[in-house]
């Protein structure tokens, strides 16, 4: 049975995070145990005041999940938020003690959660630092919106084709989400070594938060299940929209996560796919 490791945030409210992401492996028949980074009880976007957790308690979390012996049955590890440069070297240290654990390797997916348009940084210099020089090494594949790319790459990006090239300029195959598309459209870009696709939905108004965590948790699943990579990614970006689809419906502020149940899993919305 598939399990996953989850480094990330708790938020209990709201279907973001680390939180949401157990749902969507859920979805999937993936096991996930989740590590909190910091704990929230909303969006700290609508001014939620949480706790971080201490470098010392995250440590002795992950040593009392790799003392159950979990860490040699990972399938697949995906870090996401981190609230400071301790956690991340922690982090770091625990995907190096599972791959000497597991019989085989795991998938590891880095969410490299940074800032965002319009305000840049949301987590301090230092962990922006940590999550670059410790995490996207070790990862197999990166998941950063269009703001973390340009961050990380240090380049401008206008189009399909320089964020193409900024993912590339990091040595790690990317999905990229909030990626360059048409003006009515919400994109995402599948970025390797040998080639490029584009997929793009129509933009919904009041699309909720979250969407990346759904995507990412998404794409992992679909990686853990044999999909290749781009399969993988054009299914994460037909759930990411239907999930959005079915915010709309719904009426409310979030992701209906666990009432798409099968629909994330089998998603038919509707994408334009572009090969750049």
């Amino acid at each position: 049975m598939p399990l996953a490791l989850i480094l990330s945030s708790f938020v209990a409210a709201s279907r973001i995070g680390g939180a949401a992401q157990q749902y969507v492996l859920a979805a999937h028949r993936i096991d996930p145990v989740l590590a909190p980074t910091v704990m929230l009880g909303r969006n700290p976007a609508d001014g939620s005041r949480g706790q971080i957790t201490p470098p010392d308690l995250f440590a002795r979390m992950l040593a009392d999940i790799e003392a159950d012996a979990i860490f040699g049955l990972v399938d697949l590890v995906i870090t996401g938020h981190f609230s400071s440069a301790d956690q991340v070297e922690i982090a770091a240290d625990a995907l190096t003690r599972i791959n000497a654990a597991a019989e085989r390797r795991p998938i590891v997916v880095v969410d490299p959660i940074l800032g965002d348009e319009p305000d840049g940084l949301y987590v301090t210099s230092e962990v922006a630092e940590a999550v670059a020089s410790r995490l996207v090494p070790l990862a197999d594949w990166i998941t950063p919106n269009l703001w973390e790319l340009s961050h990380l790459s240090r380049r401008e990006i206008g189009d399909a084709a320089s964020a193409v090239a900024a993912a590339r300029s990091l040595g790690r195959p990317a999905l990229l989400t909030s990626a360059p598309a048409r003006p009515d459209e919400v994109a995402l870009i599948y970025a390797d070594a040998d080639g490029a696709t584009l997929f793009a939905h129509p933009r919904l108004p009041r699309a909720p938060k979250g969407t990346g965590d759904l995507v990412t948790a998404s794409f992992g699943a679909g990686l853990v299940e044999g999909l290749t990579p781009l399969a993988a990614a054009e299914r994460a970006a037909r759930a990411a929209s239907e999930a959005v689809h079915a915010a709309q419906t719904w009426g409310r502020p979030e992701l209906p996560i666990v009432a798409l149940g099968e629909r994330l899993v089998h998603p038919t919305a509707a994408l334009r796919i572009e090969q750049l």
